[in-house]
């Protein structure tokens, strides 16, 4: 009988941790299986990003401090109900919209691009535009019939194009793409009618050969280094070529960790930044590489079912664009290392060094959370 009791006891104590860890995850109105999965990307990041740093601790503390903001501001949004953001939400659309007109005119200049303002911190409007735009477009879709009509159709291509052309004419066309594709995907995600998604594709023809004549020459030479890198094998070539040589090189199960040569020994560019998923293909393999796919899989299909558990249009239609626009940001980063798509400056989700992106996705993923927590709560 005091084996039973014992044991039962044992595991009493053994669940309760699990049990107190739950109750504060509900407080806080964070989703397990997301925070989970976030956080595990995180951990190999890091976990890379030392190598790719070069072993460096100080530069991967400064990443630990942005992942710890990133965090903070997660948690902070997951504490306002979806009802709140979406009555906030055409506010912070100006603001943002002020923001990047400030850029134009008054930001800080680096490497040929003026990106960042400084307003007693450094920062990039542009990757804010990430989440307004598409929080703007569910606002305006929340109280109107489904699918949008041809005049609402074309007032969201208004919201959404204003402030792509701002953050292209920084230059920035990686994030004018992606602020486009989180507005569009909000419109696809209404009920976009098929006979109005085969005429886009016709007029993309047209579409792209104007966008052609907009962009700059180190842009179209991008494009053309995508057809044929052996073409200036040192000059804008090189990345995707040597990027290509780092991957490969890693078979199955990597040189291990810190010993990729392409990287430790200079070879591969921006190696812990846009290209820091070659890093991983060379030091941890193939094996390395799908397993970050499989975790940012996971995180997506999360994403989607709280979308699809979402109340009411307003939280359904954003939280579907915040979940596909990640897997929008993982495609374009892992298709551009390894070749298929050009080289457009999109980082590794919460993997690549740096903070405001970091800041901003986390922000999204403490929306997803609000909505998946105040589901029972908001008006149908």
């Amino acid at each position: 009988m005091m084996r039973e009791t014992d044991a039962r006891l044992l595991d009493t104590n053994r669940v309760a941790p699990l049990g107190e860890f739950g109750r504060i995850l509900k407080r806080l109105n964070l989703d397990g299986p997301l925070l989970g999965g976030l956080l595990l990307i995180c951990a190999l990041g890091l976990f890379v990003l030392y190598s790719a740093v070069g072993e460096n601790m100080r530069l991967l503390v400064n990443q630990m401090v942005r992942l710890g903001v990133a965090l903070v501001a997660m948690i902070v949004l997951a504490q306002f109900p979806p009802d709140f953001l979406r009555r906030w939400t055409p506010w912070g659309f100006a603001a943002g919209l002020v923001l990047l007109v400030l850029v134009l005119t008054t930001g800080e200049v680096g490497q040929g691009a003026r990106r960042w303002l400084d307003l007693g911190v450094r920062f990039q409007p542009s990757e804010a535009m990430k989440l307004a735009v598409p929080m703007m477009a569910a606002w305006y879709l929340h109280d109107r019939s489904l699918p949008p009509r041809f005049g609402q159709l074309l007032l969201l291509a208004i919201l959404i194009v204003v402030p792509t052309i701002l953050i292209a004419r920084q230059p920035d066309l990686g994030t004018a793409l992606l602020v486009a594709a989180s507005g569009m995907i909000v419109i696809v995600l209404a009920g976009l009618p098929i006979r109005l998604i085969i005429a886009l594709a016709v007029l993309s023809v047209p579409g792209a050969y104007g966008l052609w004549q907009l962009m700059e020459d180190y842009q179209k030479q991008r494009v053309l280094t995508l057809i044929d890198p052996n073409s200036d094998p040192l000059g804008a070539g090189y990345n995707i070529i040597q990027s290509k040589i780092a991957i490969g090189s890693g078979g199955l199960f990597g040189k291990g960790w810190t010993n990729g040569s392409q990287a430790h020994l200079e070879y591969l560019p921006e190696r812990d930044t846009d290209f820091i998923f070659a890093v991983i293909g060379e030091e941890l393999g193939l094996l390395g590489a799908l397993s970050l796919l499989l975790l940012y899989m996971f995180v997506v299909a999360r994403g989607l079912y709280i979308a699809m558990q979402a109340p009411d249009t307003y939280s359904r239609l954003l939280a579907g664009s915040i979940s596909l626009t990640f897997f929008v940001y993982v495609f374009v980063n892992t298709a551009m290392v390894t070749g298929l798509l050009p080289v457009v400056g999109v980082p590794l989700p919460l993997v690549s060094f740096g903070g405001t992106s970091m800041v901003t996705l986390m922000a999204g993923f403490g929306i997803l959370m609000s909505i998946h927590s105040h589901r029972k709560l908001l008006p149908h």
